[in-house]
């Protein structure tokens, strides 16, 4: 069951990564001590886990059921966990929701059903209401609709109709850029009928904050979720200045994490944690490959110009 019944998932909410031993097999000490690490953050309001930071692409359904039995066991009595869904077919992706609420989750991040949603799958709305309602008579738990950017995101009218016809979806991670982001801000998020939009746009977080989401979650709040309190909270303070001064810190990350090619993103985030000594290494499973040198260089410059420390002898030893 729920440890925390009732969540509305609000406020700065870090993904978590998931370490990896050389043989590619789950490093359960390293991973504890990194969401110890994250979990300790004073103003996060909760963690995700089995997320894009947590390669869940590469994780079959035993070693996601795993990932979240440790979370739970390591911070689910101090924070809500929201674990994700992610299954193409609306099925397996109810039976994930089922095992989910049983093993404790607080609420189910929904990635898309990538095949159909690639090829125009947005130009049908009852696609997303049938696979969101499938989900929703499996469980209870609050959901988190994952809207992607471009031709993969539900149309406006489809995230409205999803809105009114699925109760227990209460928020969304919102991945869109500019007007459409600002658009799902205004029209969707609502206190008459909790619903929250969470921003995802770590690569220009405050501009997007400034639209006015009530949260966000990200990847990059594996490494620096401190920041992203400060920042958040500045912007909800409407001090401009302290959020442009710790935008400043944050901009060097924004800019090697979420740089080209994107799907390296949370690669850069793990070499950054070894560096910072939160991590003994930076295993990602194929078909990612190790950074090069020459990007290992470049993640080192920006934690340096973020003046991001290191903090790694406590953790690498309980890692080890």
């Amino acid at each position: 069951m729920p440890r925390f019944k009732d969540y509305i998932p609000h406020g700065v909410i870090p993904a978590t990564l998931l370490a990896f031993n050389d043989d590619f097999s789950i490093d359960e000490e390293a991973t504890r001590a990194h969401l110890a690490h994250v979990g300790a953050v004073k103003g996060i309001t909760a963690i995700t886990v089995n997320g894009h930071a947590s390669e869940i692409h590469a994780c079959c359904e035993d070693e996601q059921k795993r990932i979240l039995d440790v979370s739970l066991d390591e911070v689910g009595d101090r924070l809500p966990l929201i674990t994700g869904v992610w299954a193409d077919g609306s099925h397996e992706a109810a039976k994930i929701a089922r095992w989910s609420e049983a093993a404790g989750a607080s609420a189910l991040l929904i990635f898309p059903p990538q095949p159909i949603m690639m090829i125009q799958g947005q130009m049908k709305p009852e696609m997303g209401l049938t696979h969101f309602k499938t989900i929703a008579d499996a469980t209870d738990l609050p959901l988190i609709a994952f809207q992607y950017p471009n031709e993969m995101a539900y149309r406006m009218e489809t995230m409205h109709r999803l809105k009114e016809e699925v109760p227990t979806l209460i928020a969304m991670k919102d991945w869109n850029m500019g007007p459409l982001h600002e658009a799902h801000v205004k029209e969707l998020q609502s206190n008459t009928r909790p619903f929250n939009v969470l921003s995802t746009n770590s690569a220009w977080l405050m501009s997007s904050l400034t639209m006015g989401a009530n949260g966000l979650l990200s990847g990059s709040g594996s490494v620096i979720a401190d920041l992203q309190v400060a920042l958040f909270d500045a912007i909800q303070a409407g001090d401009l200045k302290r959020a442009q001064t710790i935008n400043d810190r944050i901009y060097p990350t924004a800019q090697c994490f979420y740089g080209a090619p994107a799907t390296d993103m949370h690669n850069r985030m793990k070499e950054a944690l070894v560096m910072l000594g939160r991590l003994p290494k930076a295993v990602v499973r194929p078909p990612l490959t190790k950074l090069t040198e020459a990007e290992l260089a470049t993640v080192r410059g920006a934690i340096e110009k973020a003046g991001l420390s290191y903090e790694g002898a406590d953790i690498l030893k309980r890692a080890a």
